[in-house]
């Protein structure tokens, strides 16, 4: 199964992404949390993609290309996947199907998590991160600063303060909104709806398929 979510910042696209792929046994890439780390290692890439990532702007076509390409030829791939924050422009989706037709593969699915802008202000607004497991939390929804997962410390990301939020999700309707027309021409594309339980939202995603 090969698969891709679409969503706007705060629709629970990573959450989703982890616990289907889990499912289907299949690698869960994160663009996003790839990125993230190639900043805190300060690594060439990291430290090009620090200032983009940090002020909620689209990292350049280049670097997120060179990223995907790579795990695509990797034989991890080979089982299938689900990714998360590629491709986030009609340009990386071109290059995309590209990369795909050249390894000899094609989408399965492409799932498009919805929720209004509301909804995602307040879901990011209250987003708290761990800094050593990267795993996400709803600071409304747990006690102190701790993360449940592996004890490390949470932390609110800097592109998910409010200002930023804002401007991502501009971003957000004008460079990757579009997507969802591309993919519903290929007859690939679900509208699942985004609110609810985690639980509840996985398995409309599990209808889908």
């Amino acid at each position: 199964m090969k698969m891709l979510v679409l969503g706007a910042p705060g629709a629970g696209k990573s959450t989703q992404a982890k616990k289907i792929s889990k499912k289907f046994d299949i690698p869960h890439i994160s663009t996003g949390a790839i990125l993230r780390n190639e900043i805190k290692q300060k690594t060439e890439n990291g430290l090009k993609a620090k200032g983009y990532v940090e002020n909620g702007k689209l990292v350049p076509d280049e670097l997120v290309i060179d990223i995907i390409e790579n795990f695509i030829k990797s034989e991890v791939a080979g089982r299938g996947f689900f990714l998360d924050g590629f491709p986030r422009n009609i340009t990386q989706a071109e290059k995309f199907s590209e990369m795909l037709e050249k390894a000899g593969k094609s989408l399965d699915k492409v799932i498009n998590i919805v929720v209004d802008n509301g909804e995602a202000i307040n879901r990011l607004g209250l987003r708290r991160t761990c800094k050593d497991c990267q795993q996400t939390s709803i600071y409304n929804q747990v006690q102190g600063d701790t993360c449940r997962n592996c004890g490390g410390q949470l932390l609110k990301r800097k592109d998910d303060d409010g200002k930023v939020i804002r401007h991502r999700l501009k971003v957000y309707d004008k460079e990757t909104h579009p997507l969802v027309e591309y993919y519903r021409g290929k007859s690939i594309l679900a509208d699942i709806k985004g609110t609810g339980t985690l639980e509840e939202v996985t398995e409309r995603i599990l209808e889908s398929l």
